[in-house]
C-alpha cells in the first residue's frame, strides 16, 4: 500500500476513465475526470442523466475499478489494495449515504447508528457517541423504533448518522434528497452542513439538485462523462442562479428535464 503522505487531501481523483460493455456496446461513463477534495471541503458532482456522476462517486467508493487513472483516499492509493484490505479500508474510512436509506429494517434507530462501530468492535465503547449522534440528529424520541415507524426524513437522517458517526476520512452521498419532498429536502441539507462544519467532515455529494449543490463549497459539473466546468458556490446567491449556470453550461436541450 502507498504510505500517507503528511496531511495528505482526503480525496485525490487523478485521470479517471471508465467504460462499460464492449465492441458498437461500449460507453464512456467517464474520460480523464479528476478531481481534488481537501480536508473539510465539500464538493457537489451535478450533471445530467448519464453524465457519469454516479458512476464517478462509485469509483471513489471502490465499489468498481477505473480503466485507467486513479483513486486516493487520506493518502492510500485504492489500486493497492487487494479486496478483503479494500473492504476493511470503506468500512473504516468511507461513509456512505444512499437515496434509499439502506438502513436495515430488523434494526432499531440506535442499532443502525451502533452497527459500523459494532462492525469496527467498538460497540459498547460507542454507546456515548450513538447518544451524541441521536442528540443531532434530533431523534432520541426515536431510538427504540425501526425505519419503517419513521417518516423518510427521518430515515434519511438515521443514515446520514450511521455514515457519520465513525468520522471517516471521506462521506459520499449518492442523492440524499432522492427520496425527500422539498421541505424535508432542505432540512436535511442544514443537518447535513451543520454536522459538517461542526466536526470538520470532508463530503462529496452526487445530486441533480441545485438546490442540494449549493450547500457545497464547489459545484464540478459532468457532461458525457467529462468535467464541463467546476463552480464556487459563493458566486451564486440562489439555487436557480446555480439551476442557471447549469443549464448554460449543459446546454439548453429538450431533454435537459430528464437529469437524474
Amino acid at each position: 500500500m502507498t504510505s500517507a503522505k503528511h496531511n495528505p487531501s482526503p480525496v485525490l481523483v487523478h485521470g479517471l476513465s471508465k467504460s462499460f460493455g464492449q465492441g458498437e456496446s461500449r460507453v464512456n461513463a467517464l474520460t480523464n475526470v479528476s478531481l481534488e477534495v481537501i480536508r473539510g471541503e465539500h464538493v457537489a458532482v451535478i450533471g445530467p442523466s448519464g453524465s457519469g456522476k454516479s458512476t464517478l462517486l462509485h469509483l471513489i467508493a471502490g465499489l468498481t475499478t477505473p480503466d485507467t487513472g486513479s483513486v486516493t483516499i487520506g493518502g492510500n492509493d485504492l489500486a493497492d489494495m487487494n479486496d478483503r484490505r479494500l473492504t476493511l479500508f470503506r468500512r473504516q474510512h468511507i461513509g456512505m449515504v444512499f437515496q434509499a436509506y439502506n438502513l436495515i429494517p430488523t434494526l432499531t434507530v440506535e442499532d443502525n447508528l451502533k452497527l459500523p462501530l459494532l462492525l469496527d468492535r467498538k460497540g459498547e465503547s460507542g454507546n456515548d457517541q450513538v447518544d451524541a449522534m441521536l442528540k443531532s440528529l434530533g431523534l432520541e424520541g426515536r431510538r427504540k423504533h425501526r425505519p419503517d415507524q419513521l417518516s423518510g426524513g427521518e430515515q434519511q437522517r438515521v443514515a446520514v448518522g450511521r455514515a457519520m458517526i465513525t468520522n471517516p476520512t471521506v462521506i459520499l452521498a449518492d442523492e440524499p434528497t432522492g427520496n425527500l419532498d422539498t421541505a424535508n429536502s432542505r432540512k436535511l441539507c442544514e443537518l447535513m452542513h451543520g454536522l459538517c462544519t461542526e466536526n470538520g467532515c470532508t463530503m462529496v455529494t452526487v445530486t441533480h439538485d441545485p438546490a442540494v449543490a449549493i450547500w457545497a463549497s464547489k459545484v464540478m459539473i459532468l457532461k458525457d462523462g467529462y468535467v464541463a466546468e467546476t463552480l464556487n458556490t459563493s458566486e451564486f446567491t440562489w439555487p436557480s442562479e446555480l439551476g442557471a449556470r447549469f443549464l448554460e453550461v449543459i446546454g439548453r436541450q429538450e431533454e435537459a428535464g430528464t437529469c437524474a
